[in-house]
């Protein structure tokens, strides 16, 4: 019976490929998080941002052509933030994970090379929003990660204008710290983690959010994002070292700073600040090295434009495409990629595609795919039929596209 089971859904995922002409269509992943306050910018039912009780905390965060779990506690079920494929709306109990599609299909959905390198898709996006600023953390380098049985994580930020019709209550991201600081500085408000408010973003500087801009975070910088809702695309972790114990007036256990340090550790303050890269933390031109503006991928058309919004790294790449009313284009791009609409309706390749307005949690949306390496190279037709409105998605891509600015 096992044996049946494995062979139907391996005959579903084929049909569904087959299907969608190597574009598969994407069940909305909705993640709560236990700490601070929903941005509810999420296009999200406001009675379902506690859709999953009040011990899991409000729903701040949806996840994109996600093959890895959420880091969320053992009240979270093993699958949470797991992106799931539909062959059709009609047929939504036959789902499937992207990573069983991608195990099944290999290189035939995600192409050689990563198959080869990396032996499944190596990033996921998300929509990160949160009314208030996050607590000063930063992600773990591979070696780091890799004593707790985990990866580094690096990741981009994009700010949508689509996306964010007001601010929130700190629109500014603090990234690193002052150049004058010293390590004894730092050290010494971390040893005030428990003792009380270690306001350690007073070591820190920010920088005011820019709409339609992002920036590159890499490993072992502590950064305390803003308050826009905030597209991320990253690598396939989901492992941190909070380094603020109050933030917004909610106070983080210190847990939160240890929870990825190996047992021995966790009371050693001299491991957790070699978590940081310092340097590049006290960078005196962080800005002109991390801070990306967008950057256009194509040649000057009238029908659309297409811009870089995440590059210059080794990990992930990511555009933002715009298709003007009433216009169809193909384009070709040499890899995979994941996408999410954000404004507008029309077509991707075969499927119906538009902007979702207000979903309930578990509803089914037309507004994510993921494009398969050999669909991609094809050309997939980005169709929109709207008299007035752009259609507008954002495209996330592993590290392997010849194209990304370097």
């Amino acid at each position: 019976m096992a044996a049946k089971g494995r062979k139907a859904i391996r005959q579903t995922i084929h049909d569904a490929f087959d299907q969608g002409r190597g574009i598969l269509r994407l069940i909305p992943v909705f993640v709560p998080r236990r700490f601070s306050q929903p941005g509810r910018r999420l296009r999200l039912h406001p009675d379902d941002y506690f859709a999953l009780g009040t011990a899991r905390g409000a729903i701040k965060e949806r996840w994109f052509a996600s093959t890895i779990a959420a880091m969320n506690g053992p009240l979270a079920p093993p699958d949470e933030g797991m992106s799931y494929v539909v062959p059709t709306t009609k047929r939504q109990e036959e789902k499937f994970t992207l990573r069983a599609a991608v195990d099944e299909l290999g290189a035939e959905l995600i192409g050689e090379g990563l198959k080869k390198t990396y032996g499944t898709w190596p990033i996921y996006s998300k929509f990160f929003d949160y009314k208030e600023p996050l607590f000063h953390h930063l992600h773990l380098r591979d070696a780091d990660a890799a004593r707790v049985g985990r990866i580094g994580k690096p990741e981009c930020y994009y700010y949508p204008p689509q996306m964010n019709n007001y601010p929130g209550t700190f629109p500014h991201t603090y990234f690193g710290f002052d150049p004058d600081v010293t390590r004894a500085m730092v050290r010494e408000r971390l040893l005030q983690y428990e003792r009380g408010d270690n306001r350690i973003t007073e070591l820190s500087r920010a920088y005011r959010i820019e709409l339609g801009t992002g920036w590159y975070t890499p490993t072992g910088v502590v950064h305390a994002p803003g308050s826009y809702l905030t597209y991320e695309p990253q690598w396939n972790s989901d492992v941190n070292s909070v380094y603020e114990n109050v933030a917004s007036g909610e106070v983080y256990p210190y847990d939160f700073l240890v929870e990825n340090c190996p047992p021995d550790k966790k009371r050693d303050i001299d491991y957790v600040m070699s978590l940081m890269d310092w340097e590049a933390n006290v960078d005196p031109h962080y800005k002109k090295h991390y801070f990306r503006p967008p950057l256009p991928a194509a040649e000057p058309d009238a029908r659309f434009s297409e811009k870089w919004i995440a590059y210059a790294n080794d990990y992930i790449g990511a555009k933002e495409l715009t298709v003007q009313p009433g216009q169809t284009v193909t384009l070709k791009d040499p890899i995979a990629f994941g996408c999410i609409l954000v404004q507008g309706h029309g077509k991707i390749g075969v499927h119906d595609a538009e902007t979702a307005t207000l979903l309930r949690y578990g509803q089914m949306s037309a507004d994510e795919f993921f494009v398969s390496e050999g669909a991609s190279r094809a050309g997939v037709a980005f169709a929109n039929k709207s008299a007035c409105e752009p259609m507008v998605l954002l495209k996330h891509f592993g590290p392997n596209h010849p194209g990304m600015p370097r």
